[in-house]
């Protein structure tokens, strides 16, 4: 049986999503091993199928963008649809091999009228109108695309949608169609999150799949489990001082090394990121307002502990309007003020790209400014929806032409091919990387992108001479390398070169 990767996407952009759609197509079409259910919700869209029009919209579709509606033309079968927050979202991305589209679409309706059953309605179709239906109410839209077999598009359920965004359109072609929800039906709110794991074993049961399960890891990943009591030493001092270690929160394989030495890498910005990455283990949710007191419970940790170098990152704020950037600063003067000797490093999100955040970062003079890449150009739609490749160098690029080392971090074992991987190098160079660290992809769960391989030891080792002999000036390349693993090591050498540079001018 063809193995299914679940990827959930949270919210994510109408356009975003049909990117990832397409990519993911092509890789099924040319042969790609896997069948894909993406999950999703939109923000408030229309989408216009084939057989739709322009008159299937009430309003000008200027005025819906005004109203914070989009429109958006699309390649699926049906007319038009509203999707908004609420409302689960399913795009299956099936080779359907000997089987048909009828076949197809018997099966998606299927799916969602056995979940419906389980919840108490009786849904059932109507001869002539796509769809799941309440005796005379919709509550689920279906429009499929089929291309040389692979499937897009799907299937939209409203669980607990706001159902005026219906007003702006003809649903179904048909004037005056009542819309409903789950929660409208059932007359009580409902856990999304229930109703969407509740629709995954129901889609598993009736297309008869099995969740992929991860290859076996390899002998070189094992690592012997750290003594107990340096961890409880460390987690008991973090617990005391009230803050995060990106250590805990993003399940780091060498945990145990870094406690044992009595170091570790503080997460800023409170314990929820406001991003959902399908590669890592840090909590999403609403994070809380930022804590004015943090940063210097971050410089008394530092200097209790002594520690030489620091590494401050944090989760990634897009509620904030800068980002989280003044909290940085404020870090980075705090830790000054008590350990002047203490060197730092950054490990900086994007900062959506403003420039006026990563100057204000870049102006507290951090001795080593990271910010991570994470994977090839083409994989960022699927491990990182809400991030841009481009985007991401040209942070870098501002941090190298501010004149501060910059340092960056690649995930191995994704899907990349060699050719990727050498032209981000490229690009990674070309931007004012200079410090390079490569690791192998670990998946933190089964719901985040799957392992696509084990690189090997020796490969890696590969990958570390082929970056030096490109001009990286620092490389760590290994299995279980992290981007802030041993950092120290990469200051030191900076150093070193620095002073190397400034010998031979005098």
């Amino acid at each position: 049986m063809t193995e299914l990767d679940i990827i959930d996407l949270g919210l994510i952009e109408y356009s975003e999503a049909l990117s990832l759609q397409k990519d993911l197509v092509r890789e099924r079409m040319n042969g790609g091993p896997r069948d894909r259910l993406l999950l999703l919700e939109h923000p408030p869209v229309i989408t216009i199928g084939r057989s739709g029009n322009e008159h299937d919209l009430k309003l000008q579709e200027e005025m819906l963008v005004k109203r914070g509606v989009a429109v958006h033309a699309s390649d699926r079968g049906g007319k038009a649809t509203f999707h908004g927050p609420g409302q689960l979202v399913a795009y299956p991305i099936m080779k359907l091999e000997n089987k048909d589209a009828h076949w197809y679409v018997e099966k998606l309706l299927e799916v969602v009228a056995s979940l419906l059953k389980e919840y108490g309605l009786q849904p059932g179709l109507k001869d002539g109108a796509p769809g799941i239906w309440i005796q005379d109410r919709k509550i689920a839209s279906i429009g499929v695309s089929i291309k040389k077999w692979v499937t897009s598009h799907g299937i939209a359920l409203n669980v607990n949608t706001q159902l005026n965004g219906f007003e702006f359109i003809v649903p179904c072609g048909m004037p005056g169609q009542e819309i409903t929800s789950m929660e409208k039906e059932l007359g009580a709110p409902q856990d999304f999150i229930r109703v969407k794991d509740r629709f995954i074993q129901h889609f598993k049961r009736v297309f008869g799949y099995e969740e992929f399960q991860a290859r076996t890891r390899p002998k070189w990943l094992t690592m012997l489990p750290p003594k107990q009591e340096h961890m409880e030493k460390m987690q008991a001092f973090i617990q005391k001082m009230h803050l995060g270690t990106v250590c805990q929160s993003a399940h780091c394989p060498n945990m145990g090394e870094c406690f044992s030495k009595g170091t570790a890498t503080f997460m800023i910005l409170g314990r929820y990121c406001t991003r959902k990455c399908r590669f890592c283990a840090v909590e999403k949710g609403t994070p809380l307002p930022s804590d004015p007191q943090e940063p210097g419970r971050v410089a008394k940790a530092v200097q209790e502990l002594g520690l030489h170098y620091a590494v401050i990152t944090s989760v990634t704020r897009d509620d904030l309007q800068d980002g989280g950037a003044d909290q940085f600063v404020q870090t980075i003067r705090e830790i000054r003020s008590l350990s002047s000797d203490t060197r730092i490093e950054i490990l900086v999100p994007d900062f959506q790209g403003r420039p006026e955040a990563i100057e204000r970062v870049c102006s507290a003079g951090p001795d080593m400014f990271n910010h991570n890449l994470e994977t090839i150009a083409r994989l960022y739609p699927l491990v990182r929806p809400q991030a841009r490749y481009n985007r991401s160098l040209d942070v870098l690029s501002y941090a190298a032409r501010y004149g501060l080392p910059v340092k960056s971090g690649l995930m191995l074992g994704l899907g990349e091919s060699n050719d990727e991987v050498m032209r981000t190098l490229d690009d990674l160079r070309e931007a004012g990387c200079e410090y390079l660290t490569l690791g192998q992809y670990l998946a933190p769960s089964r719901t985040h992108v799957p392992i696509s391989r084990y690189v090997s030891p020796e490969e890696f080792e590969e990958w570390s001479s082929t970056a030096r002999t490109m001009g990286f000036k620092g490389v760590a390349s290994g299995p279980l390398v992290r981007s802030s693993y041993r950092a120290e090591h990469f200051f030191l050498f900076a150093e070193l070169e620095k002073d190397r540079v400034q010998t031979a001018v005098i």
